[in-house]
């Protein structure tokens, strides 16, 4: 049996956060703005490759669908480099 509603797999995010060095961390959450508020609070749910790298800012969100699209959608932009991920945040260019 089920708790999830027939649609809570297919709300899912993708969403990148720039750190004060400028480097860009690409993630997936079906909550953008609560996921968002965890990796700034710098506590237990933070992930770990944005601990201790704020302020924190969320540059570019985008609704992938289900949850299987978000983390095929998630590898592929972790494997473009920094100048196509700018361009993703800057809207020149569309997922990969």
């Amino acid at each position: 049996m089920s708790l999830s509603s027939p649609d809570s797999d297919s709300n899912w995010n993708l969403y990148l956060v720039r750190m004060a060095s400028g480097q860009l961390y690409c993630g997936i959450s079906t909550d953008v703005e609560r996921r968002f508020a965890e990796h700034c609070a710098n506590g237990a749910k933070t992930a770990r490759a944005l601990r201790g790298r704020g302020p924190l800012t969320l540059v570019y969100q985008t609704a992938v669908g289900a949850h299987g699209d978000a983390l095929r959608a998630e590898m592929r932009v972790k494997k473009l480099p920094k100048t196509e991920k700018e361009k993703l945040v800057r809207g020149e260019r569309s997922l990969p």
